[in-house]
């Protein structure tokens, strides 16, 4: 997901939220989303170790980028995720937007 259209998607969100309730969703969204210049400075810094994937919730693709960094097969994967890490933040910024906008529409 590239940045234009997350910002759309996020925008769309949150102008479908009654405007009383905007301020409460837009500060429960910043306390748990992930920004991904972060994630890509941790992808970068520790993605080796797979704590970019952690981060993101994505336990499981954590674990099994630690086990293949030790056989040597990780670090393709640790350059390739250089290049997906971001998007997959966005895509998870989304999520959590789409899950906090259903609790403040009812």
């Amino acid at each position: 997901m590239d940045n234009r259209d997350y910002v759309s998607e996020l925008a769309l969100m949150i102008s479908s939220i009654k405007e009383e309730k905007r301020k409460d969703f837009i500060s429960k969204y910043n306390a748990r989303a992930h920004n991904p210049t972060v994630v890509f400075g941790l992808s970068i810094y520790l993605g080796v170790l797979g704590v970019d994937r952690f981060v993101l919730g994505q336990v499981l693709l954590g674990i099994l980028k630690i086990i293949t960094c030790l056989f040597g097969v990780g670090l393709v994967w640790y350059f390739v995720d250089l290049f997906l890490v971001a998007s997959a933040a966005r895509k998870r910024n989304i999520e959590i937007a789409s899950d906090l906008a259903n609790d403040f529409k009812n």
